[in-house]
């Protein structure tokens, strides 16, 4: 494959995918996912807004001096603090890059901005130059350009391109754009920008009329050579361009792409999971590439075409997205190697042994309850054991739960706050009502309950329940999560994990300081 054939991914999972409401990942989480992504051969992983929080700006560092085989890339908005900050997180990365944006549609200038536009080129050239005094990696975008006029998107461009940026992303940041207008815009750009060939020309689509990935494809075959895209899709709003649909789509379509990116398309199906479990979002069932229906066949006619000849219902095999990977299983006579060898080729390891044997402890209580533990099973495990051990202040120690025809579901539950034993008792209209409820009279929070959502981790009856909790209390938004095979026991370990989300006062607001 060529220089110019090559398809750079952008990976924005862990900046604009945690803009989810609810969706906020943890330091641990982020760098967990930045080694899938290693793993997955993305080229380029944006890693966070260093200015929004400390904690951001810990992860961005974290990522940074972790991944060695893909560049690690910080948001800026095009200020000097912002990109001071960007450029101090990824000291240590082996392939830093700053991305710095500023809007460019009418609407954004003057009702956001209160700008004009000479103003905002004299501010994105600065931001650009100020940006290379710590990287030569620079990548601009003109925020909402999918609603900006051509010739200022031109201009802008230019001037930029002339500063020392060599990526300039077009955003779709609002998901107004259809796939020929869009695809139009790219080859405008590339033909009427002077200096357009000393860039690589990038797109990023959001995904509020289901057109990102549509979008990302015309621009790819309109001459754009990276595509900013998320895991599943995850991201703001309605989401961002899908990575996999992206990658397949390009893959399996050689004949029209004179492009292809050098990911390992057999981990993706692992990376999706992963970030499923980590952000509690989990993947709709029809979802394309890595949704449990994506390679299923239920109609007769189709199974037969099937059974005779993959291709005539089929047209990329399931083991080349890594749906054969998850067969690794594990039981309660699997020893500590077993698991920390199988931890260590999922790409998981541990920070110490104290968190090795909270989780070999957690595989050994599951394996009594569940006679087989496949990989979904681990990851699980693994984040349910992390979320323990951060999160210390509300622990639970008991549950009881009685629930009957005919008679008003109750819950007993007894918590540990701040290493004081609590008891709760309260009644609900269903036995998760009660829980929550129990767990209410203890801590006291009284937030609004948003999401309440049950996941079957693998199949069969004795499969894991994992449970996602969302809670808003004053504008911030957590998610909690839990994971046993039983449900109730999985919802009040959810709860109690928003809980403390809730209780620490250092967990950042929503992550939307700014966007593109």
């Amino acid at each position: 494959m060529n220089t110019h054939e090559h398809l750079i991914i952008f990976d924005t999972t862990l900046r604009d995918g945690e803009q989810s409401p609810g969706a906020a990942m943890s330091r641990d989480g982020k760098v967990r996912i930045a080694k899938a992504l290693e793993r997955l051969r993305v080229d380029v992983i944006e890693a966070g807004f260093p200015i929004s929080s400390i904690g951001d700006f810990e992860s961005v560092q974290a990522v940074a001096k972790t991944i060695k085989d893909s560049k690690v890339c910080a948001l800026a908005r095009a200020l000097e603090h912002d990109i001071d900050r960007a450029g101090e997180a990824l000291q240590g990365a082996t392939a830093p890059r700053i991305h710095t944006f500023i809007a460019t549609s009418n609407i954004h200038m003057e009702r956001k901005l209160h700008m004009n536009p000479e103003q905002v080129i004299e501010q994105a050239v600065k931001a650009v130059k100020r940006a290379r005094q710590y990287t030569d990696d620079i990548e601009f975008s003109p925020e909402d350009a999918g609603r900006s006029e051509l010739d200022f998107l031109c201009r802008i461009l230019e001037a930029v391109i002339n500063a020392g940026a060599r990526t300039l992303n077009i955003p779709d940041t609002v998901g107004y754009n259809i796939p020929q207008q869009f695809g139009q815009l790219i080859q405008r750009l590339k033909e009427r920008i002077p200096n357009a060939d000393q860039a690589i020309f990038s797109v990023h689509c959001h995904n509020d009329l289901g057109l990102a990935t549509a979008n990302s494809l015309a621009a790819v075959l309109a001459g754009a050579r990276q595509v900013e895209c998320t895991i599943n899709g995850l991201g703001e709003r309605a989401g961002n361009a899908a990575l996999e649909e992206v990658v397949m789509t390009v893959r399996t379509r050689q004949d029209l792409f004179s492009c292809d990116t050098r990911i390992d398309t057999t981990q993706i199906v692992n990376c999706s999971r992963l970030v499923a479990n980590i952000t509690g979002f989990p993947v709709q069932p029809n979802k394309a590439v890595v949704g449990a229906n994506a390679f299923a066949h239920e109609s007769g006619i189709h199974q037969d075409g099937v059974l005779k000849h993959r291709e005539t219902y089929e047209i990329m095999r399931a083991e080349d997205v890594g749906w054969h990977t998850n067969r690794m299983v594990l039981g309660k006579l699997s020893g500590r190697n077993a698991f920390r060898t199988r931890l260590q080729e999922l790409g998981i390891s541990f920070a110490s042994e104290e968190q090795l044997n909270d989780a070999f402890q957690r595989f050994k209580d599951l394996a009594d309850k569940k006679q087989k533990i496949f990989d979904d099973d681990l990851q699980a495990l693994v984040t349910d054991s992390r979320l323990s051990l951060a999160n210390e202040r509300l622990k639970l120690s008991s549950l009881q739960v009685c629930s009957e025809t005919g008679e008003i579901p109750k819950a007993q539950i007894t918590l540990v706050l701040d290493g004081t034993e609590c008891q709760g008792i309260a009644t609900g209209s269903g036995p998760v009502d009660a829980i929550f409820r129990a767990i209410e009279t203890i801590v006291e929070l009284q937030p609004s309950l948003k999401l309440y959502s049950v996941n079957a981790i693998t199949d069969g009856s004795d499969a894991q329940g994992e449970v996602t909790v969302r809670l808003e209390k004053g504008g911030r938004i957590v998610n909690g999560q839990g994971a046993d095979t039983d449900i109730l026991m999985a919802s009040a370990k959810a709860y109690i994990n928003a809980c403390n989300y809730l209780l620490d006062p250092s967990t950042r607001q929503h992550p939307q300081t700014g966007d593109v």
